[in-house]
């Protein structure tokens, strides 16, 4: 059998062809060798149709250095493209359109209140989600804030805490907002008279789908909030597993915890230690979390698949009560790195080669005649 070859799709960040996640694929590569799996990188500019090939980016682990070769399309592709305003997202719609029968590893999830709708109608999830409802109008702001002391507003296909704004009940016909907009800056904290808070979130809100959920109180004893991101991806026997879980801790004055929004990172355990006191809930809420999390992979992998991996992130409040806030099909693994589980982050590098070792070999087997 010729060595297969893993293709991975991305986006450059931007016109000087700069790549997200350099450092991911270099250790991929690394990874893939190991186990017998050449691993190339390309984005929808660097494939001729004319040609029928891609201008690959490779790298050669022993020089530590990046190069360029015309190559066949890889025998999988394993697509790590996240949504940007852009040209090049632009590209990714058509290459996905004409491409669309090669072997993906992974295809485009939904957006988020797509995906809230299909698991809300599932008895065996609805009970983790958070009341959540479509920004139509500001009756659906108004309403939502009747049944709840502090609400969520969010771009449904937002990613990294942009856009994201909490609006809070001060009093009588007073509001306080804060966030980040969507060049993920924090919004500092401000108090809004009802007639003022109308026109502030249409203003927000144009141009822009938006949800809006119900607020769970994440904040810990120092004021800043937190939540959980766990990751659940394929093996190498194609079965859904989980990778680890890690404690996202947001910075002072934000209202979420992403990364790259200046939060830091922490062990899963430690983290509900001090939000869960005793030791065996830890235990329970993290074994039904892990739980909860493969159910969701499983039923997206056979609604929307093919998928291969999975980040859910959650809140888990006081009473270890779990809540899916978000489903993300491009995760990150620098969380991992970020609280010291090494093993977790190498695993969330290593599988998703490892799965698709496994799926080449299977779609051999079904080719191959003679098998």
């Amino acid at each position: 059998m010729p060595q297969p070859v893993l293709g991975i799709l991305t986006l450059y960040l931007n016109d000087r062809k700069q790549l997200e996640e350099r450092k991911i694929y270099e250790r991929m590569t690394l990874e893939g060798h190991k186990i017998g799996l050449k691993v190339i990188v390309f984005t929808p500019s660097d494939v001729s149709a004319d040609k029928n090939k891609i201008q690959a980016m490779m790298f050669d682990p022993i020089q530590g250095k990046w190069s360029r070769s015309w190559r066949p399309f890889p025998d999988m592709i394993f697509d790590r493209c996240r949504i940007q305003k852009s040209k090049r997202f632009e590209q990714l719609r058509i290459f996905r359109r004409r491409y669309g029968h090669l072997h993906f590893l992974n295809k485009p999830l939904r957006d988020k209140w797509t995906i809230y709708q299909v698991l809300s109608r599932r008895p065996e999830f609805k009970n983790y989600l958070p009341d959540t409802d479509y920004f139509n109008s500001l009756s659906d702001i108004y309403a939502m804030l009747k049944k709840n002391n502090c609400i969520y507003i969010k771009p449904i296909q937002g990613t990294g805490g942009r856009g994201i704004l909490c609006i809070e009940k001060l009093g009588s016909q007073m509001y306080r907002i804060q966030g980040r907009n969507r060049q993920r800056k924090i919004v500092p904290p401000q108090k809004l008279h009802l007639s003022r808070m109308g026109p502030y979130l249409l203003n927000w809100k144009k141009g822009t789908r938006f949800l809006v959920q119900e607020g769970i109180d994440i904040r810990l004893p120092n004021g800043r909030v937190h939540d959980y991101r766990m990751l659940v991806q394929k093996n190498g026997s194609g079965v859904w597993s989980v990778t680890g879980c890690a404690g996202r801790i947001g910075p002072a004055r934000s209202v979420t915890s992403n990364l790259h929004g200046g939060g830091s990172a922490a062990e899963m355990n430690t983290l509900l230690k001090t939000w869960i006191h005793s030791e065996q809930k830890v235990a329970e809420v993290r074994h039904e979390a892990e739980r909860v999390s493969l159910g969701i992979a499983s039923y997206l992998d056979g609604l929307y698949g093919p998928l291969c991996e999975l980040a859910l992130d959650l809140a888990i409040d006081r009473s270890g009560h779990i809540y899916v806030l978000e489903v993300n099909p491009k995760p990150a693994r620098e969380v991992f790195a970020r609280s010291g589980d090494k093993e977790a982050y190498r695993n969330a590098i290593l599988k998703p080669l490892e799965y698709a070792l496994w799926s080449y070999k299977q779609k051999a087997k079904k080719t191959d005649p003679l098998d």
